[in-house]
């Protein structure tokens, strides 16, 4: 399947809404208004896969946060559509916060749940490792998240 990469808009909020229910069915999937809320954010990058159709196959959203002499960075989701798994657009995602997040500076965090295996393996590729663990961190479910950073550019 072919895919391009290129900017969320807000007119996606309602798929992106859908497919959190469909990808997270017991942790509290965000809204369709979480996601407006996250792209009026000035300090939040926002990106869609898209197919040779231009659906919405995916997305994933980075924060970048703190000062220009103190930078890091915050993947805060990515989302696949289950019928697209499997086809390189998580890692592609991945790639263009990685792009962004570098260009900020500064360390790259994330939570991840601990038995998402097939995301802890892509972010581990990515550099990322796992720093800590937040028990019961997916609400109502209860399940664990790793927290995991990935260095800043430059950084051993």
């Amino acid at each position: 399947m072919s895919f391009r990469i290129v900017p969320l808009a807000v007119t996606d909020a309602d798929r992106c809404a859908e497919l959190e229910r469909i990808l997270f069915p017991g942790d509290d999937p965000w809204s369709a208004q979480a996601f407006r809320s996250e792209l009026a954010g000035g300090h939040n990058h926002y990106f869609a896969a898209r197919d040779d159709a231009g659906a919405l196959i995916g997305y994933a959203g980075v924060a970048l946060l703190g000062t220009s002499a103190t930078p890091e960075a915050e993947v805060h989701t990515i989302g696949v559509d289950p019928a697209a798994q499997r086809g390189g657009i998580g890692g592609a995602l991945l790639a263009e916060l990685l792009r962004v997040a570098d260009k900020w500076g500064g360390p790259l965090f994330l939570e991840v749940r601990t038995d998402n295996q097939p995301a802890i393996a892509l972010y581990e590729r990515e550099g990322f490792e796992i720093v800590g663990t937040r028990k019961r961190y997916y609400q109502p479910s209860g399940a664990d998240a790793f927290t995991m950073r990935r260095p800043a550019p430059g950084e051993e």
